[in-house]
């Protein structure tokens, strides 16, 4: 990492450590997704329907399609 000169006016510590954790920050990489999996190759996932919801949803739940 550079180094960081402060040129005008007198920065604080908390200025400094605020400045230097917002610079880390935008540089450092992004956490992927540990919940990201190969499903969609799973007969069994394209099997599942989503459940009906609402009014009147028991009687959706027995028609096909």
């Amino acid at each position: 990492m550079s180094h960081l000169k402060i040129v005008h006016g007198d920065a604080t510590p908390e200025e400094i450590a605020a400045l230097v954790i917002a610079l880390a920050s935008r540089s450092a990489s992004p956490a992927k997704d540990p919940q990201k999996s190969e499903n969609w190759r799973n007969p069994a996932h394209q099997m599942r329907k989503q459940l009906p919801t609402g009014q009147h949803a028991w009687r959706s739940s027995r028609l096909p399609g």
